[in-house]
């Protein structure tokens, strides 16, 4: 795979950085792409050093208008096929959706679900001329599933999964090469489970967590396998299927009162 390019949104940290540090060590060359560049730039000198491969910083906001334009575009000028999209930016906030901050949640919708799907729309597109491709957007075990206290956040993340599977349909309707996949994690052991800067912390017991190492690791490899919906580790697997198992209104009652008890 050593001639091969892949991008990464969300590469600073988490998931993201494990992304990375993956598909380095498989050859990728790489697009870091996150807000933060010097910390893009030091992580793209290690992966260089550690891996040999070659490494693009591009810093970005996708929350704000045209993002996802001007990031395809800076990577038309500087001549650098992508052939595999990692979307995996993406933003959290917790807390009752009256008193979180309006503001905050339409930047949420902005990154989760608009940036997400303009850099699919723009990527998917390059790739079926060349009849070949992968993408892998990232979702969350919350996409089964209404979850008060983070119901926009779940909303965005049932976007994202019912998004990639209906277009999986239609890219393999078409033959044009083209794999998508969703990736559905649950809770991972990341910022995102203790940041006061998304509002509340929800406390989850350590055993409860996955690694980041073990959720990237399982989505690259789902997606380079051509599965349409990743779903990483056991207890996940068996929480997704509880979902289809119990009506909506009920999940939502009881993840209730469960986030409300364990959220401070």
């Amino acid at each position: 795979m050593s001639n091969q390019t892949a991008l990464v949104t969300g590469a600073s940290d988490g998931i993201g950085l494990e992304f990375c540090t993956i598909l380095a060590s498989r050859g990728y060359n790489l697009i870091l792409v996150a807000r933060r560049e010097a910390k893009l730039n030091a992580i793209a000198i290690d992966l260089r050093q550690s891996h040999a491969v070659q490494c693009t910083v591009i810093a970005a906001d996708l929350s704000l208008p045209q993002a996802a334009q001007l990031l395809f575009q800076n990577t038309k000028e500087q001549r650098l096929q992508v052939d595999f999209l990692i979307n995996n930016a993406g933003l959290l906030h917790n807390g009752p959706f009256c008193e979180l901050s309006l503001t905050e949640q339409e930047t949420m919708i902005a990154v989760n679900v608009l940036a997400l799907t303009s850099l699919t729309h723009l990527f998917a597109n390059d790739m079926a001329t060349r009849k070949t491709g992968h993408i892998l957007n990232v979702a969350s075990l919350a996409a089964w599933t209404p979850i008060p206290s983070q119901n926009v956040y779940a909303a965005t993340k049932a976007y994202v999964l019912a998004f990639s599977q209906a277009l999986t349909d239609e890219m393999n309707a078409a033959g044009n090469g083209v794999i998508v996949s969703a990736l559905c994690p649950g809770y991972t052991a990341t910022k995102m489970m203790d940041n006061p800067d998304q509002g509340a912390t929800l406390r989850i017991p350590a055993n409860m967590m996955m690694s980041s190492k073990d959720v990237a690791n399982q989505g690259i490899v789902g997606c380079l396998s051509g599965k349409h919906t990743i779903v990483p580790g056991i207890s996940n697997k068996i929480g997704t299927a509880i979902t289809h198992l119990a009506p909506k209104m009920t999940l939502a009652k009881l993840l209730g009162r469960f986030y409300r008890k364990n959220m401070n």
